[in-house]
């Protein structure tokens, strides 16, 4: 089924410019500073003026204390020379250069925090020192950042003098590429703004469900067999009724490329293996060391699969056996062991496991599942590294040593460092990036429910609740990239880009050095960093939002706009001309006469933020039509709304729709009924493929069909009475499609909520809403 929409293009046009003053300091509210704002992301620890400001140009020569001190000074004109027409040549051999720009490895400066760094820039040139590689490289991203986006061959740096030193000591972002797999360049594009941003951890969630992305030589098929999936519906089936099959994997080469290129750039690769749970690809590959009898296949469905590692010894030597290889390609210290959503109706249905369990003398099946973990946090142990694992390895006793990724919420993280144990904070509901950045209707497949960037970076990792001891075993935080409905990498740096950018001030910036709006001064000059490094930034968070009421029998519309990271310059204009820095200035609610083309765009500094204005046509026929992504949720819909992707075509872009897989159900609020005849709707149907725990599967409902194939049916309101309702085709048209039109029922109704809803249970497929229109009579 296919449906595309036409999307305006978003392309930021804004250049930064660099605003002098007596010094630079952040308070921690939402007020900019009224002092000198460095286009720097994120914000240094503390920025004061020094005595002269000096001009870069390409007669300016790098140099560095030493070997290591001239890797750096190469690293950093080599980037440079990407992001701005500056190249600069590094000077040959040693040297203690007073003019140009000095990399100086100083072992007397403090380094408490590995990655800080001294920033002075003088009439003679610029140096930058630091007590470790890390922290030359942080100054060299600094400096970077003051010399771009420049348009000239001569960039004045201002006079100012930065000590700089990160927050926390694990900065960490979390990609996701069992569900859907990237390429090495792709990585290396995420890396490398990684170390633009001073993030040092990239958390590389390589096994799922789903499938198996890393080549084990021991145990070929965990590849040959667990890489590939058969995706639900018509995306896993070809033209002639062949598998469509969704593979790939990273070999054991392109796996220590990718870790030399990060180490490169002062970011450790950890490794994540998932235990017990999320295991039904290698339990594909290897159905001896499942629980349950009998051959499966990597899962096309997302959400909690039951597939779990079988706990005997035997599979314990298997996963020991799998880390050894594991260790061998990362050298980092830790290693993720995943522990998370490993639900137990395996172990508890499999009278061997409960047999085990009892051998053992173990009280329940989540002490099972500490058992497995504190054996391999042993084995890990004896090979001087440490586990991490999701904060469900609590449940059933912690192994002793490990640290813990609190995700569901703070109280795991809480838990963990009370009882003396390193935490790094990544709550879902605040740093999980594939829920979307806004509630636009163009934003990509994901969580509708949207995490702002204004939530983001509000966010402070260390719980009030810890004592000031507790607090020190907070370590860092981490922002998570899951890919289930993020089948491109178009869309997936859609997902991360600009909210890197606050999850960068989270990890670095002392906290009462923060203010949003000064953040957002400075995102800006990071967009254009952004574009020059080809980096595929989201567009819909720089555009203008639109809230609209109508009046059909006034044949007027009042409108609402804003932006959703509250830049406030929005200007519009109502001729079908593209708004300008002279355009009229929104400031309160528009009241329109129907028809009317509204032309609106954000502007920050005179300067559009966007290439393209947002544009609404409010006309007779847009006022009786919505879309499934402009109406609301029935209460009844439950709370898993998702944005789901169609299943066909096999290659190019598709469309997505909105629905919650609990209930589905299509509100709109307020619908006038004045001299409607008929209702129409088009609908189509996508898979169901959705793993979820026996208490939420229960929960769905759906109601109950008429007709064979059940209905289209419109309520007064999700309680109220039938207002129309058609029966529904056993499948849809070859366009994936339907088209279904019925009369509207006579009743008292002028304005009314519609609940919109298609009866009978069609899994594993459903019906999804795409438009609704109210046909008046003639």
């Amino acid at each position: 089924m296919t449906r595309l929409h036409t999307r305006n293009p978003v392309r930021s046009l804004l250049a930064s410019c660099l605003i002098l003053g007596s010094s630079f300091t952040v308070s921690a509210t939402t007020q900019a500073p009224p002092s000198l704002a460095l286009p720097v992301i994120p914000a240094p620890q503390q920025v004061l003026p020094s005595a002269a400001s000096y001009t870069v140009n390409s007669r300016t020569v790098l140099s560095g204390s030493d070997e290591a001190a001239r890797t750096v000074a190469a690293q950093f004109s080599q980037l440079l020379g990407k992001t701005s027409p500056l190249q600069l040549n590094l000077a040959e051999g040693k040297t203690n250069a007073a003019t140009g720009i000095h990399f100086q490895l100083d072992p007397a400066l403090a380094d408490a925090t590995e990655g800080s760094y001294q920033l002075d820039v003088a009439a003679q040139g610029i140096r930058i020192r630091a007590a470790s590689t890390a922290g030359l490289f942080h100054g060299a991203m600094t400096l970077l950042q003051m010399l771009t986006p420049a348009t000239g061959s001569d960039v004045a740096v201002p006079a100012v003098s930065i000590t700089d030193a990160p927050r926390f000591s694990w900065r960490g972002f979390m990609l996701d590429s069992a569900r859907h797999f990237q390429s090495v360049d792709d990585i290396k594009l995420l890396l490398d703004a990684m170390a633009l941003h001073k993030l040092n951890v990239f958390h590389w969630h390589l096994t799922d469900d789903q499938g198996w992305r890393m080549e084990i030589k021991r145990y070929p098929k965990l590849t040959e067999v667990g890489s590939c999936r058969s995706p639900a519906g018509e995306a896993g089936v070809n033209a002639d009724g062949t598998a469509h099959l969704y593979c790939g994997f990273y070999t054991q080469e392109q796996i220590r490329d990718v870790v030399a290129y990060a180490a490169a750039r002062h970011i450790t690769v950890v490794p994540e293996i998932d235990v017990p749970g999320h295991a039904q690809a290698a339990v594909a590959a290897y159905p001896e060391h499942g629980v349950v009898d009998g051959p499966t296949q990597p899962s096309a469905n997302w959400g909690v699969n039951p597939y779990l590692f079988n706990p005997r010894d035997e599979t314990l030597q298997f996963l020991e056996n799998i880390l050894a290889e594991v260790m061998q390609m990362f050298p980092g210290k830790y290693i993720h062991i995943g522990g998370d959503e490993a639900v137990k109706y395996q172990w508890q249905d499999s009278p061997q496991v409960q047999a085990y369990i009892r051998e053992l003398g173990l009280k329940d099946e989540e002490a099972l599942q500490s058992h497995m973990l504190k054996r391999l946090e042993k084995y890990l142990e004896a090979h001087d590294r440490k586990l991490i694992g999701w904060d469900e390895i609590i449940e059933g006793g912690l192994p002793p040593e490990a640290t813990v990724m609190s995700w569901r919420g703070i109280e795991g993280g809480i838990e963990a460092a009370t009882h003396g144990h390193d935490v790094v904070m990544t709550p879902g509901n605040t740093l999980y990036l594939d829920f979307l950045q806004t509630n636009l209707p163009d934003e990509p497949p994901g969580r509708p429910k949207f995490t702002s960037m204004q939530r983001i970076y509000a966010y402070d990792p260390v719980p009030e609740q810890l004592t000031a001891a507790q607090r020190k075993h907070v370590i860092g935080v981490q922002a998570n990239m899951w890919t289930e409905h993020t089948r491109t990498f178009a869309r997936l740096q859609h997902n991360v880009f600009p909210r890197m950018a606050a999850l960068a001030e989270i990890a670095w910036t002392p906290l009462e050095r923060k203010s949003y709006d000064d953040f957002l001064a400075r995102l800006p000059a990071q967009l254009q960093r952004y574009k020059a490094l080809g980096i595929g930034y989201g567009q819909t968070a720089l555009s203008v939002a639109m809230k609209r009421q109508d009046d059909r029998a006034a044949d007027k519309v009042t409108v609402e706009l804003s932006n959703p990271l509250s830049y406030r310059d929005i200007r519009y204009t109502t001729d079908g001309s593209t708004p300008t820095a002279h355009s009229a200035s929104y400031g309160a609610a528009l009241t329109l006469p129907v028809p009317t083309t509204l032309t609106a765009q954000t502007f920050f500094n005179g300067k559009p933020l966007t290439d393209a204005p947002n544009r609404w046509v409010f006309d007779g026929a847009s006022l009786l039509r919505r879309t499934d992504k402009t109406l609301a949720t029935c209460p009844e819909g439950g709370r898993l709304q998702l944005r789901l992707e169609d299943d066909n075509p096999l290659e190019g872009p598709r469309d997505s729709f909105d629905v919650t897989i609990f209930n589905p159900c299509w509100l709109w609020e307020d619908a006038q009924l004045q001299d409607i005849a008929s209702i129409k709707v088009r609908a189509g149907r996508i898979p169901y493929n959705f793993g979820l725990l026996k208490p939420e599967e229960a929960k769905r409902g759906y109601r109950k069909p008429v007709a064979r194939h059940g209905e289209f049916e419109v309520r007064a309101g999700c309680h109220g009475r039938v207002l129309a309702t058609a029966p529904l085709p056993e499948k849809p048209g070859k366009d994936g499609f339907i088209e279904l039109q019925a009369p509207l029922r006579a009743g008292p109704e002028q304005v009314t909520d519609l609940c919109i809803t298609f009866s009978g249970d069609t899994r594993p497929q459903m019906w999804v809403l795409d438009e609704i229109t109210l046909q008046p009579r003639k």
